[in-house]
């Protein structure tokens, strides 16, 4: 009877380990992704906080070692070696911690980073060029096309900026342009004129110059889209740290029982390479 509870214990460890290194490639791929995208609202999240940055290298460095941890365990577990499974259990708490560790900074600095992020999003307008080839500017004209709105609390954000509002004719942002339900999916850069009906560029200014209440732009500002983006995307983040926590806890039992009940070692199990 007690043999067989330990052969049972030691594949449910297996299992448990090829679907924590199966986590652990998840949460690594996503902090890479945090690193490596450019062409969407990362980008600009990336700019306006370094707690991002910092959190994305923990991502890859936990999903690391979680994976290496997924991979002894297996070993651990199939050929019951106990020095592995001590081994194991240890870097486990070590993983748990920190994921508690970095989960707990990442929610009390939501409030910061909204913030940084509503300033590095002004900032951004102000100094918008036109024609410029820029990550960040093409992130947040991806986020305006997206999100079908204009500018940060409302479409009056590029104002600010000097080169848009000196124009002579009726210019605006081109991601902010309001599109029909067929409207092309391509996200449009930089700045545009406005269009007479037979297709030509308008050439008349108003005596206030480029008027931001002619323009044919979404009148709403992102900041609520972004918000909610975030909301959402964090919400999937924490379902996806709960679930290996989890696993991580049952992975923790499961090695100890294994570990306690292994009375002799044969290190000619391991698999020598």
């Amino acid at each position: 009877m007690g043999s067989a509870c330990i052969k049972v214990t030691k594949y449910f460890l297996f299992l448990f380990n090829l679907l924590f290194f199966i986590l652990g490639g998840v949460i690594l791929g996503f902090g890479v992704w945090i690193l490596a995208d450019r062409s969407s609202f990362i980008s600009v999240l990336q700019a306006s906080s370094t707690s991002l940055n910092v959190g994305a290298y923990v991502f890859i460095g936990v999903g690391a070692v979680t994976m290496l941890m997924g991979f002894l365990g297996c070993i651990g577990a199939v050929n019951e070696v106990r020095c592995l499974l001590g081994l194991y259990f240890v870097f486990l708490l070590l993983i748990l911690i920190a994921q508690v560790a970095a989960g707990v900074l990442f929610y009390f600095n939501m409030d910061k980073v909204k913030q940084e992020m509503g300033s590095i999003v002004i900032k951004l307008i102000r100094d918008y060029k036109d024609g410029q080839e820029d990550s960040l500017q093409q992130g947040w004209d991806y986020v305006q096309a997206q999100g079908k709105c204009c500018g940060w609390v409302s479409f009056y954000n590029w104002t600010e900026n000097a080169e848009l509002l000196n124009r002579t004719t009726v210019t605006y942002p081109c991601s902010c342009e309001k599109k029909g339900e067929d409207g092309s999916p391509l996200v449009k850069k930089g700045f545009c004129q406005v269009s007479n009906g037979n297709g030509t560029q308008s050439g008349n200014g108003t005596q206030s110059g480029n008027s931001p209440e002619q323009w044919p732009v979404y009148e709403e500002g992102c900041m609520e889209t972004v918000q909610a983006w975030l909301q959402e995307n964090l919400g999937i983040i924490l379902g996806v740290c709960v679930g290996v926590a989890v696993i991580e806890l049952l992975g923790m039992l499961l090695s100890i029982c294994l570990c306690r009940n292994v009375h002799s070692e044969d290190y000619s199990k391991v698999p020598k390479y």
